[in-house]
């Protein structure tokens, strides 16, 4: 396993070595989350740019195997390390995904893999997770930013270089007329129940998160209003770190088509389901195209 370490802190930007195979292009751009962008004046090859965990931060690289961070020491220890899930062991992860299948789904799932090699699935915060992916239900990436940008603005806490994502108190007290007002259309009445139901503690997060099983989990989080299979497992893999979520959407269903001929039982890849799905799905929206070998 690689243990990331810093070892340098010049100009406000830390360089941190050890990161394997880590990608930030890879893992920023893989639709798993909606408040980073390409940085505006970048000084590294590739850099984003975002607020998590009511943080500005960028994170960069230049291809020399080095992970830059736009951060206080103090804030990578307690707060990137574990969102960039560096105390998971990839090395292992990765061995027991590709080992999960044989013959023809193995090799498909391998080149999955090499296209996807670096993703790491980001560890957000249970309430941001929670309401983007009901925000993303029939949208685009671009318009889910967009919304979540404006959320953020109008009802999130001014910080250093933007704005907080919106507590489930401020979303509530907004009333659902007001946040359908920021062109979230039928979304509003799903975003307003979530923001009533987690700010009266009739649905707690970390219930959510502890729990014993992923039907149980599952169970919770459909509670709200909305919230479907997909929206759910959506949620539960990039907010409540469950790695055993599955989610299944239109490019899941079209690798699995046009990969696996017998249709793929994604519970072969045990608890890391949902590092699997996100390889295949990065490689059938961004990389495999129309191909069809």
């Amino acid at each position: 396993m690689n243990i990331p370490y810093i070892t340098n802190n010049e100009n406000g930007w830390l360089t941190v070595e050890g990161i394997g195979d880590f990608s930030v292009f890879r893992t920023f751009d893989c639709g798993q989350c909606f408040r980073f962008d390409p940085a505006s004046d970048p000084s590294h090859v590739f850099e984003v740019e975002g607020i998590a965990f009511n943080k500005y931060v960028r994170f960069a690289e230049n291809g020399d195997g080095k992970l830059y961070v736009k951060s206080s020491e103090e804030d990578f220890h307690a707060l990137w390390y574990p969102y960039l899930a560096f105390d998971c062991d990839y090395d292992a992860i990765n061995e027991k995904v590709l080992t999960s299948l044989s013959g023809n789904d193995a090799l498909h799932m391998k080149r999955a893999y090499e296209a996807s090699r670096g993703i790491h699935i980001l560890r957000q915060d249970p309430w941001e997770a929670l309401c983007s992916f009901i925000i993303s239900q029939n949208n685009n990436i671009p318009r889910i930013k967009k919304i979540i940008a404006a959320l953020s603005e109008k009802y999130g806490k001014r910080i250093e270089g933007g704005y907080a994502f919106p507590t489930a108190e401020a979303l509530r007290d907004a009333g659902e007329a007001a946040i359908f007002d920021l062109r979230t259309g039928f979304r509003a009445k799903y975003i307003y129940d979530a923001a009533c139901k987690v700010s009266s503690g009739e649905l707690s997060l970390e219930k959510v998160k502890c729990a014993a099983t992923y039907e149980e989990a599952d169970s919770l989080l459909r509670s709200v209003k909305g919230v479907g299979p997909k929206v759910s497992a959506c949620a539960l893999l990039f907010g409540f770190e469950r790695l055993d979520a599955f989610p299944i959407d239109v490019w899941i269903k079209r690798v699995i088509e046009k990969r696996f001929e017998n249709g793929l039982d994604h519970t072969l890849f045990g608890e890391y389901a949902g590092i699997a799905q996100q390889y295949l799905f990065y490689y059938e929206r961004y990389i495999s195209g129309s191909d069809n070998d």
